[in-house]
């Protein structure tokens, strides 16, 4: 059977979601506690979104294939179901900067990254003195000059749509860098802080970071409000681009259609995309 796994992780100290030899990763660490749990070899998880280095999650999604005597055995010395049995002890062998939120038996069709029509980011930006929280450093950039906000809002909008953002991404043979686009602003939460809150069906590499490093730009005068769409039109890597701290960046959430359209979604997403032609 097939499992979703919704999990957390500080990505502090890791290097990354994907596994790696000799480094700590999430999926090394998730992996290696479902092999000791499961009492089997050679786990391979699905993610819904590879992390790079020092970025976080609370919303992160995975899938991963078991034996329903695997399952049952997990949990044999438990009165709970299985999955929660699951997710106790797999959470008793991680280190607590990965957190297992919950695991449940997916639905027929489910792809934890071909499933899902869409991920959404948030970026923390402290950008004065009095909004800056030491506690909260591992979480939220530090920044000398004060944000203009709605000017960033503007430059923003400009970027939203399926586009070619091969001009934010750091490019990946034979990866497409067209993507849509959902939602892309910014706003100052109950203590200040500057959040913006990134939505798209998927990201390529560096695509965020890259896109916030953009609009800081614009949001400390360096760069007119024009500047966002110049360099999207240029669609090759611009190297004028910033681009800004992981530690900032958090994967919120990930959204998956209704369970009867799971199977087609993964279809669809398999296939490379190219733009569509304006008539």
């Amino acid at each position: 059977m097939r499992l979703r796994l919704d999990l957390a992780y500080d990505g502090t100290g890791f290097h990354g979601w994907a596994r790696q030899q000799d480094l700590r990763t999430v999926q090394g660490e998730v992996e290696k506690a479902l092999d000791t749990v499961l009492r089997r070899e050679g786990t391979a998880l699905t993610v819904a979104g590879r992390t790079d280095t020092g970025v976080h999650a609370r919303g992160q999604v995975a899938h991963v294939d078991v034996g329903e005597e695997e399952l049952r055995e997990a949990g044999r010395r438990s009165d709970d179901p299985p999955v929660t049995a699951l997710v106790r002890r797999l959470n008793g062998v991680l280190d607590t900067d990965v957190r297992l939120r919950r695991i449940t038996v997916a639905p027929e069709g489910f792809d934890a990254r071909f499933s899902a029509i869409w991920r959404r980011y948030a970026y923390r930006i402290a950008d004065s003195a009095a909004v800056t929280d030491p506690l909260d450093r591992g979480q939220v950039v530090s920044w000398p000059r004060v944000l203009d906000l709605p000017t960033m809002n503007r430059a923003g909008a400009q970027l939203l749509g399926e586009q070619d953002f091969a001009a934010f991404c750091k490019k990946r043979e034979g990866a497409t860098t067209i993507r849509s686009l959902i939602d892309l602003r910014w706003d100052r939460d109950a203590y200040g802080v500057a959040v913006a809150r990134v939505r798209a069906d998927a990201f390529c590499h560096h695509m965020v970071r890259s896109l916030m490093g953009c609009l800081v730009a614009i949001g400390e005068g360096r760069r007119n409000p024009r500047w966002a769409a110049d360099v999207l039109l240029g669609a090759t890597r611009d190297p004028t681009v910033t681009v800004m701290p992981a530690h900032g960046l958090t994967l919120e959430e990930v959204g998956y259609p209704a369970e009867s359209e799971l199977g087609a979604r993964a279809r669809e997403s398999r296939a490379v995309r190219t733009l569509t032609p304006p008539r």
